[in-house]
């Protein structure tokens, strides 16, 4: 064996988020336009998920899009030239290219000189994922700064018919720049999948039984709610609470609760396993957004520093579910 000793990367002793951004596409589709076609109402859909009315792209706002607009908003607030960024990762699972990876492209449309980019498919946990691998890259000295975004598309994958997903799911874009800093900026992560519980949440077909149909047509989500609600709702205040202590933190601490946007109901449950402190503000962007999957987080902490209920230097929590079952979170400062 060689006894030449190989030299290793030396990154920077904390990271932390430096700038978010997001893009919500122009269309709006209340409650009222879904009812019919599920047999529902405006009531039964609020009383269900606590979604009034959600975002869906046009034609023209494809995933490149929104992920550009929302990672430029993202760069310009944490005050960084494209050409600073070192890795750029998305997450989604609304990308049809199976090849390239839609980061490639969007790396190269920033401007971002020859960025390393990836594409993470982890569904609506896929940005708490990005945001730990950012943060493990800037420390290990991989990257210096990694741009995150997290965008969906998920209006292209919902059954207009299928009353139990029809009004949930949305689209739109969010992003981070994760970069050095003198103080922990962000949590170790706890993460992990349940992939006995795969089954839940998934794409209906697989896309060589869609091709071998007689009359192919883009495979839908299809989800089993009630389990999802019961699964999600104590399994990942267990999570929570993992990534609070692995921060070193209590739940006192917190000034924000930011979990995937996945249902009004699921938040309020996670809320009171926890017994969150009433000073906690707890992010609620899915009246108006909708579920949009990997987008949810840093769309719900945009709305939240836009209305003035989070501010620079807050501690948030981040806690994300998705197919696979896989989860994720952290905790967070504000940037």
């Amino acid at each position: 064996m060689s006894d030449v000793r190989l030299a290793t990367a030396t990154g920077a002793t904390h990271a932390a988020i430096l700038g978010v951004g997001a893009y919500r596409p122009s269309r709006v589709v209340p409650n009222a336009d879904l009812v019919a076609a599920i047999d529902s109402s405006d009531e039964w859909i609020q009383q269900r998920s606590g979604i009034r009315e959600r975002r869906w792209a046009t034609a023209e706002e494809t995933v490149q899009l929104m992920a550009v607009s929302a990672a430029r908003t993202a760069l310009e607030r944490s005050g960084l030239d494209p050409r600073q960024i070192d890795c750029v990762v998305v997450a989604t699972v609304t990308h049809f290219l199976q090849t390239p990876a839609l980061a490639t492209l969007v790396a190269h449309e920033l401007g971002t000189d020859q960025a390393a980019a990836f594409d993470i498919s982890a569904a609506c946990a896929g940005f708490c994922h990005g945001v730990a691998l950012a943060s493990d890259l800037v420390r290990g000295g991989s990257a210096g700064h990694v741009l995150v975004i997290g965008v969906e598309r998920l209006s292209d994958i919902t059954d207009p018919t299928d009353r139990g997903t029809a009004f949930i799911f949305a689209d739109g874009a969010g992003a981070a720049v994760v970069g050095p800093s003198e103080d922990p900026g962000i949590g170790p992560v706890v993460w992990g999948s349940d992939g006995e519980q795969s089954e839940l949440i998934r794409q209906r077909e697989d896309w060589r039984d869609v091709l071998a149909s007689p009359d192919p047509a883009i495979p839908h989500l299809v989800m089993q709610g009630n389990p999802v609600f019961r699964w999600a709702s104590f399994t990942m205040a267990k999570v929570a609470q993992q990534a609070l202590d692995r921060a070193g933190i209590g739940v006192d601490d917190l000034d924000l609760f930011v979990p995937h946007q996945a249902n009004m109901r699921i938040t309020d449950a996670m809320a009171r396993t926890m017994k969150l402190p009433d000073h906690v503000r707890i992010a609620r962007d899915i009246a108006e957004q909708g579920n949009t999957s990997a987008a949810s987080i840093p769309l719900a902490l945009d709305r939240m520093l836009a209305d003035g209920e989070a501010h620079s230097g807050d501690l948030a929590l981040f806690i994300a579910f998705g197919a696979g079952l896989s989860y994720a979170g952290q905790v967070v400062r504000v940037p």
